[in-house]
């Protein structure tokens, strides 16, 4: 197990986990894990240089390359594996939650229904999947049969952000490792500490040496990890001027890559919709704040009929107002702090923009009261915003939602689709089909009526600069896959 030390509440951790063993890395450079509530340092761990991304690579691609260790083995050995990885995962669930919210600010209520639980979900999930895949064999049009074969695509270089660290790494290597690829990890430095705690998961699950590898490190450590001649696909999670980057190199190198990257989504209130909070408060809460709203898919343009406009104003400057903001760890707060004091200041410059473009504040708009330390915002409501203006076409990774005019369903549906962006949306009303019609129309990869949760057996992912390919479903087990046909 690797060694981690606790003093006056500093964890240090001196390895990483390459090839089934904690090795020390090849550098000296570290990261400093600062707490979001507080600003003080709250860990230290080793970041990654070249030599040790390397090595990661080198240990994935033999326990790939190996026969009997790992992309051979009949598909139900593998899905035991998950499964134990899985039961493991959970034996440390609140450890990896509370993790978690320390670093990035994530209520640690939330953690612990989402970090701390979707990840074993994924896991068994994919372990099911590709344990009833069965064999693929077709009639030829031509006469004979075919058997398409669905074989491992390879080593999986996966980048996740700092956001959902534990989720969205899960996106990524547990249908990879259904499929039977071996994967290298590269956390984002702002959340390394889980990581630790997940390759020691791995560890006790007993998977073959390489399967996983976790190797910490910045934006240069993950260009060379995608650029890396002996990795086969890459799956990226974060912003959409980094995805296009990752597209080139990977166009250059002719390599699958799957890219799930910015939103700017609306929520859709029709004018029938119920906003009696008591009611809809929690939905709508997953729906436009939660984590922070620090989530890519969250629908931060509101939009608002004619009609109703000032009543649904009112109705989301209470629904912010209501908000508890506090310390990420104690469980009654509800919005905890922005990530990173650079965030911090990119959401209060984005707050700042839109007073100055003329839009009005209804609710929040800077420091909660009494929040002396930490990285925190008050929810906050911007009315009489027009789809033009900067915190309508930007992505703003705060909680900072635009309430925005419409006419009637056509216009909604035109407001919606005026984005560079299509992830994730919203619509709301007292008539599901109504609703469920107008959603058809809008362009995005995702939406949901009276609510928004993605879900493990539906394919997630994006339109337009919002990414390309999908995660999870059955379609998140195929993006690892390559197929090859048999005539005969």
């Amino acid at each position: 197990m690797s060694s981690a030390t606790i003093d006056t509440g500093i964890i240090e951790r001196t390895e990483f986990f390459i090839g089934g063993e904690w090795t020390r890395p090849a550098g000296t450079a570290t990261i400093d894990v600062i707490s979001p509530n507080t600003g003080e340092l709250i860990g230290r761990v080793p970041e990654g240089a070249t030599a040790d991304m390397d090595a990661a690579v080198a240990a994935a691609r033999r326990a790939f390359d190996t026969p009997g260790v790992w992309s051979d083995l009949d598909p139900s050995e593998r899905a035991a594996a998950l499964r134990r990885f899985a039961d493991e995962y959970e034996a440390r669930a609140e450890q990896i939650a509370a993790s978690v919210s320390s670093q990035n600010g994530m209520p640690v209520s939330v953690a612990n229904q989402l970090e701390a639980m979707f990840p074993p979900v994924l896991l068994r999930y994919y372990a099911d999947l590709v344990e009833g895949q069965g064999r693929d064999v077709r009639d030829g049009l031509l006469g004979g049969q075919i058997e398409v074969l669905h074989r491992p695509i390879g080593v999986v270089g996966a980048i996740v952000p700092w956001n959902y660290p534990e989720t969205l790494a899960a996106f990524k290597y547990a249908p990879a490792l259904a499929a039977g690829c071996t994967i290298v990890l590269k956390p984002s430095p702002e959340t390394v500490l889980d990581s630790f705690l997940l390759a020691e998961a791995d560890e006790a699950a007993g998977l073959p040496a390489g399967v996983i590898n976790i190797v910490p490190g910045g934006r240069e450590t993950g260009a060379y990890l995608v650029e890396h001649p002996r990795i086969d696909k890459v799956a990226f999670t974060g912003s959409t001027a980094a995805g296009i980057t990752i597209a080139q190199s990977c166009a250059k190198l002719l390599r699958p890559v799957t890219l799930e990257l910015g939103g700017k989504s609306a929520s859709i209130v029709l004018n029938d919709a119920d906003l009696d909070l008591e009611k809809i408060g929690q939905d709508l809460f997953v729906a436009t704040l939660v984590n922070n709203e620090q989530t890519c898919f969250l629908g931060t343009r509101v939009l608002a009929p004619s009609s109703r406009y000032d009543e649904v104003v009112d109705a989301f400057a209470a629904f912010a107002d209501s908000m508890a903001v506090g310390d990420s760890l104690e469980p009654a707060t509800q919005i905890g702090p922005m990530a990173t004091s650079r965030h911090l200041e990119r959401v209060q410059g984005y707050i700042d923009a839109g007073r100055s473009e003329g839009a009005r504040v209804a609710a929040g708009g800077g420091r909660p009261a009494g929040a002396d330390a930490g990285w925190f915002v008050s929810p906050t409501i911007f009315a009489d915003v027009d789809n033009s203006a900067t915190i309508s076409r930007e992505e703003i990774f705060g909680p900072v939602l635009s309430v925005i005019r419409y006419d009637s369903e056509d216009d909604a549906v035109r407001i919606a689709n005026d984005s560079e962006y299509g992830l994730g949306g919203s619509v709301w009303s007292s008539d599901p089909e109504r609703a469920k019609g107008v959603a058809s129309r809008v362009r995005t990869g995702t939406i949901g009526v009276n609510r928004y949760l993605c879900d493990p057996a539906a394919p997630f992912g994006g339109v337009k600069q919002s990414g390309m390919g999908r995660e999870l479903g059955r379609e998140g087990l195929a993006a690892y896959q390559e197929l090859t046909s048999i005539y005969f």
